[in-house]
């Protein structure tokens, strides 16, 4: 039976948790959405759920259990079978698939060029975010990932899309090193522009800003300050002091 590791929810019993508050950070890959995230999580006292790893994880089993990616079919028919557990501490977030821990092996540069067919898949999508709502429960986190404003939490305390300009997010995502060794920029930009198109035109939740997301292009800054314009929205959204 499927079920949500709750264990860590009760860490964080504080006035940001009691308000119910659920911070949606949306954006592409290499925007800066999981290191902006967790920092924020961390600086006021909540939790955290990165739900790309959700979908990385998915398209690890189906690719360790022999699915072909591209067949959306027999993708759909599987997605029922891995039991996957989430842990929701920002200092150390866990994933595991079928009691395995795989929060090294879906970083891979193989998963990473296939998690875009499983989550264009209807039935992986609809799983996961029941799941992703049931993390959520009464707020008091922190959710990251492509369409958290506009489906899995429309009714987000804060709504922030994250953004930068395509070299850039290049050049970190290259730098960061795709299954332990750094890429060329060109052509992790070439694929990061594959999966931007791939994402957001996809039928089921494509990757689009909600009309209250406010925009923060990160081009220019610094991590420090991308959280620090996060907990200052927060703090005018939900009268929470930011936790500086």
């Amino acid at each position: 039976m499927e079920r949500a590791d709750h264990a860590d929810q009760a860490d964080h019993a504080d006035d940001a948790r009691t308000a119910g508050i659920v911070v949606a950070i949306d954006g592409p890959s290499g925007s800066g959405k999981s290191s902006a995230a967790r920092g924020t999580a961390r600086r006021l006292g909540l939790r955290y759920l990165d739900t790309g790893a959700m979908y990385r994880a998915m398209t690890w089993w189906m690719m360790r259990a022999g699915t072909p990616v591209d067949d959306a079919d027999e993708v759909a028919a599987r997605s029922g079978e891995p039991d996957l557990q989430v842990g929701t501490d920002p200092d150390l977030p866990t994933i595991t698939v079928d009691g395995i821990d795989v929060s090294g092996p879906i970083r891979s540069r193989e998963v990473t060029n296939a998690v875009s067919a499983v989550s264009a898949v209807p039935a992986v999508r609809h799983r996961l975010v029941a799941l992703q709502r049931e993390l959520i429960g009464d707020g008091g986190i922190v959710v990251e990932g492509r369409d958290i404003g506009t489906t899995v939490a429309p009714d987000a305390t804060v709504k922030v899309y994250l953004t930068a300009h395509e070299q850039e997010r290049a050049r970190r995502r290259a730098a960061e090193g795709l299954g332990g060794a750094k890429v060329e920029v060109t052509l992790t930009q070439q694929e990061l522009a594959l999966r931007d198109k791939k994402d957001s035109t996809r039928t089921a939740s494509p990757l689009n800003q909600a009309p209250d997301a406010v925009v923060l292009d990160t081009t220019a800054l610094n991590l420090n300050q991308v959280i620090e314009r996060i907990c200052a929205l927060a703090d005018e959204r939900a009268g929470m002091p930011g936790r500086r």
